[in-house]
Parts: structure tokens; C-alpha cells; sequence
């Protein structure tokens, strides 16, 4: 697709989805307080699929029939949702709200990696290797100096945050591959449902069939993050998509930490180290460093 400059609405925008994103990762937080990280999928995938069905019914779009192509939404639905859902909020368990938002900004970084390892129109340019320098000094020192000498439950959720956002790149290359053509509704909805099938069975063996009797702060998240961070997201992210294209797209990356950090300082009270801000200031400067200049045709993602 072309891409263009952003207009004042294509902003607005942008910076809507950026703080719709950005009070995820607190209201994943907050259920954690009363449901386990597979629930907390679980919740996400199926209110958010059941709402996107709703929006394909009303819309009247087409229901794909290939049985294969509804394969490649599973794959797409375990690389998109169930393995970074699940391994980023059970890291929220053992990090803060705003590290776990700074860490998965690197999402982009690690995209431009697979893709370079996937499609062959997708080289490392010297702009694009330097900025995913950036970002890797970034991720190094957000995570801290001290967390790469030895292992504990802190180290290895910030590495589980991590392997969630190699996974989105993945998936990102996925849907490329093997999705084109269809509509970005449909396919949030397929993906979604497909993550629903496979994480749900998992979700009732690992912690048992999931409580309706919560409280009401529980709630609060999980419709937070399940209807507006998910299904309305997705509906968002493809309108400023279809107005700014994908590479000013990407700069909602940096729109989501810092949102994240405050309402994680002012609702739970957590406080960062001075390295991790440093670290997102590295990643944003790698990602504004691959943005720039971009070439004219950029690929829509899904």
C-alpha cells in the first residue's frame, strides 16, 4: 500500500490506539490479581473474537469456505495471541506494567529481522541494520546489566516478554505469507477464534475451567482488554493503516510505554529504574531510525 503523511485525523488516531494499547498492560495487571495468565488469554481471545464475529455479521463479509486457508488463521491466531498473550501477562506476574510495554516495543525491531530472513524484498539496508542496533542496545539495557549475569524469576520474565514479541514478528510474516487478500476484519475474527480453540483446552488443564464469580475490578480489565484493547483495536489499527500506511503506523510503538509507565506508577505504584527508561529511549531512536526516509510501497500487514 502507498504510504502517506499523517493527517490531523490519521494522529488523533493513532494516538487513540497508542492509549487504548498503552491501559492494556494495566488491566491485564489487574486481573492477574484474581485469574491465571492462560484465563487471562482465554478471556481475550474469546470476548474479543465474539465481538469482531458480531461486526463480520453486520457488515456482511465474506466467510472464507477453504479449510486451509482457516488452518493458516490457527497458526496465525498461536504466533499473534495465545504464545505472546500468554507469555507477556505471565511476565507481568514478576516485572512491572511499564517494562513489559517498553520490552514489547522491540515487536517491530524483531520484524524487521524475520522479514529480512523471509522475503527477499525485505533486506537490511544500512538505515534498517542500524536502527535494529539501536533497539537491541535498547532491549540489552532495559533489561539490565545485572539480569544477563544470572537467571531468576525476574530475568526470565523479561526474557518470556521477549520471545512474546519474536513471536509477533513471526506472526507478522505469517500473515504476509499466507494471508493476503483477505478482509482485515475477517481475519482478526478467524485469527482470534482459531486462538480461542487452541489456548482454551490448555487454559482448563493448566488452571481449571474459568470462574465467572470475579470482582468487579477483574471485570473492568478483562472487558478493558478484551473489547477496546483488542477488538476495537484492530478495528482502529486498520483505519489508520488505510489513512497513514504501515511504516507511520509503527510509530504507535511509541506511543504505548509511555502510557503503560504512567498509569503503572499512578495506579499500582510501581516505579522504574533509570536504565529501562534509557533502554526505550534506545528503541524508539532505533525505530525512528528505520521509519525514516522509508521507502515509498510498504505492505500491509494483518
Amino acid at each position: 500500500m502507498t504510504q502517506t503523511s499523517l493527517s490531523a485525523r490519521a494522529w488523533a488516531e493513532l494516538l487513540l490506539l497508542g492509549l487504548i494499547w498503552g491501559g492494556s498492560f494495566l488491566a491485564i495487571r489487574i486481573a492477574l490479581d484474581e485469574i491465571g495468565p492462560l484465563t487471562v488469554v482465554l478471556f481475550r481471545t474469546g470476548l474479543g473474537a465474539a465481538a469482531l464475529w458480531l461486526v463480520v455479521l453486520a457488515r456482511g463479509i465474506a466467510v472464507p469456505r477453504d479449510m486451509r486457508l482457516w488452518g493458516a488463521l490457527a497458526v496465525m491466531g498461536l504466533l499473534n495471541n495465545v504464545i505472546p498473550f500468554s507469555l507477556m501477562a505471565w511476565g507481568q506476574l514478576h516485572i512491572e506494567t511499564g517494562l513489559t510495554a517498553i520490552l514489547n516495543a522491540a515487536t517491530a525491531i524483531f520484524g524487521v529481522l524475520v522479514a529480512a530472513l523471509v522475503f527477499a524484498d525485505e533486506r537490511l539496508t544500512p538505515r534498517r541494520l542500524g536502527g535494529v542496533s539501536l533497539g537491541f542496545a535498547g532491549v540489552v539495557l532495559a533489561i539490565g546489566p545485572d539480569a544477563l549475569g544470572g537467571f531468576d524469576l525476574t530475568s526470565l520474565a523479561q526474557l518470556a516478554v521477549i520471545a512474546g514479541t519474536v513471536s509477533y514478528a513471526c506472526a507478522s510474516a505469517w500473515g504476509r505469507a499466507r494471508l493476503g487478500g483477505l478482509h482485515p476484519v475477517m481475519a482478526a475474527a478467524g485469527m482470534l477464534t482459531g486462538a480461542t480453540i487452541l489456548v482454551a483446552p490448555v487454559t482448563v488443564i493448566a488452571e481449571g475451567l474459568p470462574s465467572l464469580a470475579l470482582g468487579a475490578a477483574t471485570w473492568g480489565g478483562i472487558l478493558y482488554y478484551a473489547l477496546a484493547a483488542t477488538a476495537f483495536a484492530y478495528l482502529l489499527y486498520y483505519r489508520v493503516l488505510a489513512m497513514a500506511g504501515a511504516g507511520n503506523l509503527m510509530l504507535v510503538t511509541l506511543v504505548i510505554p509511555p502510557v503503560a509507565i504512567g498509569l503503572g506508577a499512578w495506579i499500582r505504584d510501581e516505579r522504574l529504574a533509570p536504565l529501562a527508561l534509557a533502554g526505550f529511549a534506545l528503541i524508539a531512536a532505533g525505530l525512528m531510525v528505520m521509519n525514516s526516509r522509508r521507502a515509498g510501497r510498504t505492505r500491509k500487514p494483518v
